[in-house]
């Protein structure tokens, strides 16, 4: 139903065949969802499903929500508690993402991931891997070190966890390292960020900032959404700001 609706009614209102599509395939995504929410919360018996069979009958070709709770879930839970100030994290995102009106439906699919005894991260990353761009593989990590930074701390249990998904998306150890330099600041953070090391040279230094700005420029990722596009101009703004602060202690335009 909301293919049809997200679909016809983006072609009325903007008179573009490209959203349209875009309309179609985000309505495709949440009649799936919705449908595989309704049949995958429980067995017969009644009894919570195996994580991997619950996986398996969630996922589908445009089945983004349940990648994300389960990624959401195995950060929440990596340090032994789940804390309510995450939990807020994570629903703003959702809500910001999908709508207010799939929040109960979403966290419901949370619920099962959190009270599994463990979670399909390889399968599910390969998934990710293989439907995702880089860029937005890239701000899946950021948003992940923003569920472990939202209690004002990334623990070691979740960094580990971040990690251990980072690796299985892709993600090059130069852009983690940028990464985990925007949510760890120290004196070293400024370079990390850029992906250079305090030994560069001003031009390097310059080359460093324009090859980050033009990778990680938020545009290449506003098409998954308002969440998705506010996580990107933080990263981009930490780019920035790490450039101007080197400039700063170096004396260079």
């Amino acid at each position: 139903m909301y293919k049809w609706i997200l679909g016809i009614g983006a072609l009325i209102l903007t008179r573009k065949i490209g959203l349209a599509f875009l309309g179609f395939a985000i309505g495709s995504l949440i009649d799936q969802y919705q449908q595989g929410a309704r049949s995958g919360q429980t067995n017969g018996q009644g009894t919570a499903q195996d994580p991997f069979e619950f996986y398996r009958r969630q996922s589908s070709k445009y089945d983004l929500p349940t990648m994300l709770m389960a990624l959401s879930a195995a950060v929440m839970k990596a340090d032994g508690k789940v804390l309510r100030i995450e939990l807020d994290y994570v629903k703003s995102f959702f809500s910001a993402q999908f709508g207010r009106q799939f929040n109960a439906t979403h966290l419901q699919t949370l619920k099962q991931f959190l009270d599994a005894p463990s979670i399909p991260l390889q399968e599910i990353c390969h998934d990710i891997r293989n439907r995702m761009t880089p860029e937005v593989r890239t701000q899946l990590v950021h948003y992940l070190f923003g569920i472990a930074k939202a209690d004002g701390d990334v623990g070691t249990a979740e960094f580990n966890v971040i990690s251990r998904i980072a690796t299985m998306l892709g993600i090059p150890a130069v852009e983690f390292e940028s990464l985990r330099n925007m949510f760890y600041r120290n004196v070293d953070s400024d370079y990390k960020i850029l992906g250079i090391e305090e030994s560069a040279t001003d031009e390097e230094v310059k080359k460093a900032y324009r090859k980050m700005a033009v990778a990680h420029h938020p545009d290449k990722v506003a098409h998954m959404g308002e969440e998705y596009l506010k996580g990107a101009q933080e990263k981009f703004q930490r780019i920035q700001d790490a450039y101007e602060a080197i400039k700063k202690r170096r004396g260079f335009k």
